[in-house]
């Protein structure tokens, strides 16, 4: 890959797509809020769903804030605490790679259901379909990484993902730089996720910024009143 590829790919796309998620973000919150569903399907299929559902959200979940600890905590952090670059690689492969095995299993469960059923695939839009397809490629390559991390276990290479994704967040200018030489997987795996990220804001995956925390301190009763009248009618156990 050329110098000015690798710039533009690694060093403005990571921008762009992060522009692209937070202003794209907002403006549905703002203009579209009853879009900002995940569109269940649950009464089709609904075994299929919920192992595939559970295994998917289990595994994202795992690797997705192991990615988040694991490329922005400043690496003077590990060191610190006395967290070798060879411990931080190994713990990385295991953890990551059974989180991989669990969301990629149940994204199978998913995609499977999503194409094949035809109930499903007719509730499906054209975005439902393509962002499932789009994460189970990302897994895929995630999993593809191990067997390449697994001859760098003394943590260099991790070191020069660290040092992009912190570069990108601190506007280091020289953050393409550190991943030039990198494997062609671990690239593809980078491109792939900042896609994600671009398309985010015009997919299902919004849900994912409602968790909802309110039901947590939420009365277990709510009060129903009939039209038009003030008088209440029973308490019934808020769903």
């Amino acid at each position: 890959m050329s110098a000015y590829l690798n710039t533009l790919v690694f060093g403005i796309y990571p921008y762009i797509a992060l522009t692209v998620l937070i202003l794209g973000t907002v403006i549905r919150y703002d203009r579209e809020p009853y879009s900002w569903r995940s569109g269940s399907s649950q009464l089709l299929r609904r075994k299929q769903l919920i192992w595939g559902s559970v295994l998917f959200h289990v595994g994202v979940l795992v690797i997705f804030v192991g990615h988040l600890v694991g490329l922005l905590t400043p690496i003077w952090v590990f060191d610190a605490l006395g967290i070798s670059h060879e411990a931080k690689q190994i713990l990385a492969v295991v953890a990551g790679g059974i989180a991989g095995v669990f969301g990629i299993v149940g994204a199978t469960l998913l995609v499977h259901r999503r194409l094949f059923d035809a109930r499903v695939r007719a509730a499906s839009t054209f975005s439902d379909t393509m962002i499932i397809i789009l994460l189970w490629l990302q897994l895929l390559l995630g999993l593809g990484t191990i067997p390449v991390s697994l001859h760098h276990l003394d943590g260099h290479e991790m070191v020069k993902f660290m040092s992009w994704a912190q570069g990108i967040f601190t506007f280091n200018f020289a953050a393409s730089s550190y991943v030039a030489d990198a494997a062609w997987i671990f690239k593809a795996h980078i491109v792939l996720g900042l896609t994600i990220l671009l398309v985010f804001p015009f997919t299902r995956l919004v849900h994912m910024l409602s968790v909802p925390v309110r039901y947590i301190w939420r009365p277990g009763y709510q009060v129903a009143r009939q039209k038009g009248d003030g008088s209440r009618i029973n308490g019934t156990p808020a769903e």
